[in-house]
């Protein structure tokens, strides 16, 4: 198993009511030798938060709700020290051993890595029909308007370089799921360097997600829309 040797690493995890899951991802990034984890918590209401310091792991509550509201919160912590910052969710869908994989691609020149489902090598044991026409019809949208080739768009491991952040992080506005859209669609308007690297999304081991389809389906589309209109 190859492990992060790259000690400038922070790991940042948005969580609201993993206390049954988040154990687990901790465990798995500690074994790959991430050790500057920062989980942001957005108040949840069981154990989350206790767990988490209990395995030595900085929390930052958030203010407020919403995982867009949360990776921004955190993107302007004075606790990310790393030069490379890497986005998880908390639910275990996301593994851990892929880590290397994205810091490779950073090591070649990308500034901003992110995780397909879709493209050779990728796969979701968690997309329902719905889910899958409404993810491609998004990422159809994005590569026309954008002249994108991406082939994954509503997910969220991801790692970004730290000055690609400072240049993204003052235009980001999204509180909820479509945080990684607005992402994805800015680093192409700033002429990031965005590289996609195959990601195995199991499904989430404990508890129900706190995605809505059709609901954030809506915020996604309408994120889309809006950034047709508005310029950096």
């Amino acid at each position: 198993m190859k492990k992060v040797k790259n000690s400038d690493v922070t790991v940042i995890i948005p969580a609201f009511n993993e206390g049954r899951n988040i154990a687990d991802v901790i465990h798995e990034l500690h074994q790959m030798g991430c050790r500057n984890i920062l989980i942001i918590d957005g108040n949840s209401r069981d154990r989350t938060v206790e767990v988490a310091k209990d395995l030595g792991v900085n929390v930052l509550l958030q203010n407020g709700r919403g995982k867009g509201a949360a990776l921004r919160q955190a993107f302007n912590h004075d606790g990310i020290d790393g030069e490379v910052i890497v986005m998880m969710d908390a639910d275990g869908s996301m593994t851990a051993k892929e880590i290397p994989l994205f810091l490779e691609a950073i090591e070649s020149g990308a500034d901003l890595v992110k995780g397909s489902r879709f493209m050779r090598g990728g796969y979701s044991e968690d997309m329902n029909f719905i889910r899958r026409v409404g993810n491609q019809f998004f990422v159809s949208l994005v590569n026309l308007f954008w002249s994108a080739d991406y082939t994954d768009l509503c997910y969220g491991f991801v790692a970004l370089r730290k000055d690609a952040i400072k240049k993204l992080n003052g235009n980001l506005k999204s509180t909820n799921f479509e945080i990684e859209t607005e992402m994805f669609i800015k680093a192409r308007k700033l002429g990031l360097n965005v590289v996609e690297v195959p990601s195995f999304e199991f499904r989430r081991r404990h508890g129900k997600s706190n995605l809505h389809v059709i609901r954030d389906g809506f915020r996604i589309l309408k994120t889309i829309l809006n950034e047709l209109t508005n310029n950096l």
